[in-house]
């Protein structure tokens, strides 16, 4: 099956063409999804039966002083590879988030859950998931949440969340991270396997995928101290405390109905995902 990964150089691409390095990989150089006639001629020469798009602009808080990037690229560059895809015959896997959901549940979000972002890059992700459910059945969209790949992000300068805080305790630099804000942090090898386990069955749809459990981003930081056994400064905060331009999802947990209804499992916890991150990155033995 041929396959074009779209953000190839990115924390899941790596891991998508790491585990399948028979994908055709597209960088923003190769590809760029706001040029629709572009990359139209790129994935009609191609011709793939299947795209994942992982691209993305995710740069929250700048989503919210300037809104156009994030509509671009999120919204209208997920209608231009519908629109490619449908044309060109093909499947299409596109990434969404958590930060489409409120985050007023108390417990796990489900696929049926209605969405309701409060912040402009959850509104441009979810008006891109509206698009390409509107224009093309052939569609995996799949939501993870904080996801850490050891690729790093390329908007971050490829560093990730587990990266940022070693490097700070490391400079010895004092660490307040918030404790409100609950989650399921994911590591990208974990996600970009079930996107590959997912795609040949057809089952199209929304699918929810993370790693396993919850936590709060001060808890994650602190197992990942634990874990390489390091005395850094660190207390919980709140998110009110950083006074961030775009409102976060307090509770942004997602439950994974369909793949339990393929009868798929679970990623595995996001403490052994970390462990495994940490290992692949050399950092424990």
């Amino acid at each position: 099956m041929k396959t074009a990964l779209i953000g190839a150089d990115g924390q899941l691409g790596c891991d998508l063409l790491k585990l399948d390095p028979t994908l055709t990989p597209l960088t923003i150089k190769d590809l760029n999804v706001t040029r629709a006639d572009e990359a139209e001629t790129v994935l009609q020469e191609i011709n793939p039966q299947v795209i994942i798009n992982t691209s993305a602009f995710h740069r929250v808080d700048d989503c919210e002083d300037d809104p156009a990037p994030a509509f671009a690229v999120n919204t209208y560059g997920a209608r231009n590879l519908a629109l490619i895809a449908k044309k060109i015959g093909a499947a299409l896997v596109h990434i969404s988030t958590d930060y489409v959901f409120s985050g007023d549940k108390k417990t796990p979000y489900s696929e049926t859950d209605p969405a309701d972002p409060q912040s402009v890059y959850g509104i441009s992700k979810l008006a891109g998931e509206k698009m390409i459910e509107y224009l093309l059945p052939e569609h995996f969209i799949v939501r993870s949440s904080g996801l850490y790949g050891t690729a790093g992000c390329l908007e971050k300068g490829k560093t990730n969340f587990v990266e940022s805080m070693i490097g700070r305790a490391e400079k010895r630099q004092p660490l307040k991270v918030v404790d409100d804000e609950i989650l399921t942090p994911t590591y990208t090898l974990d996600l970009a396997k079930k996107i590959l386990e997912i795609i040949p069955r057809r089952s199209y749809g929304l699918y929810h995928i993370t790693n396993s459990g919850e936590c709060s981003w001060y808890q994650f930081t602190k197992k990942i101290f634990e874990l390489l056994k390091m005395k850094v400064d660190l207390s919980p905060t709140t998110g009110d405390q950083f006074k961030s331009k775009a409102k976060r999802p307090k509770y942004s947990v997602l439950r994974h109905d369909h793949l339990k209804h393929l009868g798929l499992e679970n990623l595995r916890s996001w403490e052994e995902a970390l462990k495994a991150y940490l290992k692949e990155k050399g950092r424990l033995k």
